[in-house]
């Protein structure tokens, strides 16, 4: 009964909507504590994956002489937690979010006592209040479309503008005098209306040539945004039955500067970007004359492109960044090229669990005691993970260029060796694990 009132609740709140979204928006308010066979979790995270997508494009087009870094700060500080839930609050959407199992004794008509959210009735926490907001848009998205899920936004009060129109640039220098122009766009299956889009997205910060283009960063900052959006809405269409947690495993699997990176070597990206960095020549020699054989399997999946330098990754955002312009913001056009480099795709059946998530997951499903420890040295960051166990410790010591790819290595053996000692034990015990 409260379900179906609340969705006459919410239909009456939304009225620009068809009817036909009412079950949308119940799943969009409703958490996961309240134990229904549906929750707010899978369009929580499309909704958020189009939020970025919108406001990076928003930055992007109206502050074109910024720079990533503030880019990315602009960004944050309109999608932050604290944001979306003030906007909710404002809006007087917190009272109708599902967020414990129905109980006819506790039950409060929805909306009811939470006009102001800090004299609500029943408490929640800010990141509940914009994970809902995430769903909401998700919902708003996955029924009535791209322009549906802006016009709620702009109900809301953001302030942001969902550009459509071609991007003006000024172009001053011959892309093909610099790059490959025809070798690349065979290999992205794509022609290019403004080279000189191509060469910017190739072109490092360290590079300096007379009449200079700008460095990918921009582009980079956009086609994160794009890309991550594209898979999103990808997975959550090509597998409709699967889990919230698969969709967001899908999705880690796939957006990451890893796998990019991964998959730029396999492509022979490498091989155009622009730089002048020896540092950075010197450590992807190092690399692929050492790892040269493991470039021909997927890219999904941590192991991939692991410790390959983070420049090789942001080109391939910024090639997304610099079709996504060039294309006139034609996201079909985007995926059908990059999915030439990304494939094969990630499935629910090739999918490798992350090494930090599953020695968590281990750790306390054992009661065990997870620590890790970080330093830093010369640019290169040592990771220790340790569990300790009923008597015994499990260590391992790991290195990388960033912090995370070190965790993930000292994870992934810390891991084995656990996973190794479980075994022996049953076997000592006479019980099978498998």
């Amino acid at each position: 009964m409260n379900n179906h009132l609340l969705c006459i609740l919410c239909t009456r709140m939304f009225l620009f909507l068809p009817s036909f979204i009412d079950l949308q928006i119940l799943e969009a308010l409703t958490t996961k504590n309240c134990q229904e066979e549906f929750s707010q979790e899978s369009l929580e995270t499309l909704g958020d994956s189009f939020l970025k997508y919108i406001t990076t494009q928003h930055f992007f087009v109206k502050y074109k002489h910024q720079h990533e870094g503030m880019l990315t700060k602009m960004k944050k500080n309109v999608i932050s937690n604290a944001a979306l839930c003030q906007l909710a609050c404002s809006n007087n959407l917190v009272g109708y979010i599902r967020s414990e199992a129905f109980n006819p004794k506790t039950w409060i008509v929805p909306g009811v006592g939470y006009d102001i959210c800090d004299r609500s009735l029943r408490k929640l926490k800010s990141k509940r209040i914009a994970d809902s907001v995430e769903a909401l848009i998700g919902a708003y998205l996955s029924t009535a479309g791209e322009q549906a899920a802006y016009i709620f936004l702009k109900s809301l009060g953001m302030d942001i503008e969902f550009h459509k129109m071609p991007i003006e640039r000024v172009i001053t220098i011959k892309a093909e005098e610099f790059i490959n122009v025809k070798s690349l766009e065979l290999l992205l299956d794509y022609s290019f209306n403004d080279p000189s889009l191509l060469m910017e997205a190739l072109t490092h910060g360290s590079y300096q040539i007379a009449g200079t283009t700008p460095c990918y960063q921009r582009l980079e900052f956009l086609g994160d945004a794009v890309l991550d959006h594209i898979f999103t809405d990808y997975f959550y269409h090509q597998y409709p039955e699967c889990t919230p947690e698969l969709l967001t495993d899908l999705r880690s699997a796939s957006v990451n500067n890893s796998c990019y990176a991964h998959a730029a070597v396999k492509a022979g990206l490498h091989k155009h970007v622009l730089h002048s960095s020896s540092a950075l020549h010197k450590r992807m020699a190092d690399y692929l004359d050492k790892f040269e054989q493991s470039f021909s399997g997927p890219s999904h999946g941590w192991e991939a492109g692991i410790s390959l330098p983070k420049v090789l990754g942001d080109v391939v955002e910024s090639i997304a960044g610099a079709i996504y312009i060039d294309a006139k913001h034609d996201k079909g056009v985007v995926w059908r090229s990059m999915k030439r480099i990304l494939e094969p795709l990630v499935t629910p059946d090739t999918l490798q669990n992350d090494p930090v998530k599953e020695l968590q997951e281990f750790c306390d499903s054992k009661g065990y005691t997870l620590e890790y420890t970080v330093t830093r040295d010369n640019g290169v960051s040592s990771v220790v993970a340790e569990v300790r166990t009923e008597g015994t410790t499990y260590k391992a010591t790991r290195t990388g260029f960033s912090k995370l790819d070190a965790k993930k290595l000292a994870a992934s053996s810390v891991l084995r060796d656990l996973k190794a000692a479980d075994t022996k034990q049953y076997s000592a015990n006479g019980i099978s694990c498998t």
